[in-house]
C-alpha cells in the first residue's frame, strides 16, 4: 500500500512573520502606486505605510521597480490562471469561448486596472516600468493567443483570418488598453462594455454568428 502523504510541517513563527511583512509592504506599494502614481511613490513611502524599516522594503522586493515587478508577477502567476487556461482549452462552441474570454478579461481588468493604469502612465519614461508591463501583456496575449488558435481549430475563424490575426482582433478588443478607451476615455461602465463586446466580437471573429 501507498503510504499516506505526510501533512506539511507547520510554518515557524519566523516565517509567518516574514511572509506577513512581505504582504504587508506589498500592500502598501500597490495602494501608494496606485494613490500618487509610481513616480510619487518613494520607498520610505512604502516602508512608513507597511511600518517597516526602509531596509526591509528593499530585502522584500529590492526597491520601487522589484516591488512592481512582483506585484505584476502576482497577477500572471494567480491562482486562478491554470483554471482560465484550462476551460479555453475545454470550451468547444466558438461563442461561449468568446463569451468567457469577454467576461474572464472583464474580471481582470476590475482587479488589477487600479495599478495598470500607473504601470501605463509611467512605462515611456522607465525602463523597468515597461519590462513589467510587458510581462503582463505576454500573459494576456498567450491566453488569447491559445484561444485564437482553439478557434481555428473549431475552423470558426472567417476566411481573411488565421489564428496569428485572430489573436491581434482579441487584442485589440481586450488588451487593458482597449479597456482604458471604453471606461476612462468613453466613460463606459464594466457592464455596458461587456454587453457591447458580446454584440460586436464575434461579428469580428467568426464565420457564422
Amino acid at each position: 500500500m501507498t503510504p499516506a502523504p505526510r501533512d506539511a510541517p507547520p510554518k515557524s513563527r519566523r516565517a509567518e512573520y516574514a511572509e506577513a511583512t512581505r504582504r504587508a509592504v506589498l500592500d502598501a506599494a500597490r495602494e501608494l502606486f496606485v494613490r500618487r502614481g509610481y513616480f510619487g511613490t518613494k520607498v520610505e513611502d512604502i516602508a512608513t505605510a507597511a511600518r517597516v524599516a526602509p531596509a526591509t522594503v528593499y530585502a522584500v522586493g529590492g526597491g520601487k521597480n522589484g516591488l512592481l515587478r512582483t506585484l505584476i508577477e502576482s497577477g500572471v502567476d494567480a491562482e486562478d490562471m491554470p483554471e482560465i487556461l484550462a476551460r479555453i482549452e475545454a470550451i468547444d462552441g466558438p461563442g461561449d469561448l468568446i463569451g468567457f474570454l469577454i467576461h474572464a478579461t472583464r474580471l481582470k481588468f476590475e482587479q488589477w486596472s487600479d495599478l495598470m493604469r500607473q504601470v501605463a502612465a509611467a512605462a515611456p519614461q522607465e525602463a523597468n516600468v515597461r519590462e513589467s508591463q510587458r510581462l503582463a501583456h505576454e500573459s494576456l496575449r498567450a491566453g488569447l493567443d491559445l484561444a485564437a488558435g482553439r478557434l481555428a481549430a473549431m475552423g470558426s475563424l472567417r476566411a481573411d483570418l488565421d489564428a496569428a490575426k485572430a489573436a491581434d482582433v482579441l487584442w485589440i478588443y481586450l488588451s487593458n488598453a482597449a479597456y482604458f478607451v471604453r471606461t476612462d476615455d468613453l466613460g463606459w461602465s464594466l457592464d455596458e462594455s461587456e454587453a457591447w463586446l458580446g454584440r460586436v466580437l464575434p461579428f469580428a471573429l467568426l464565420d457564422r454568428v
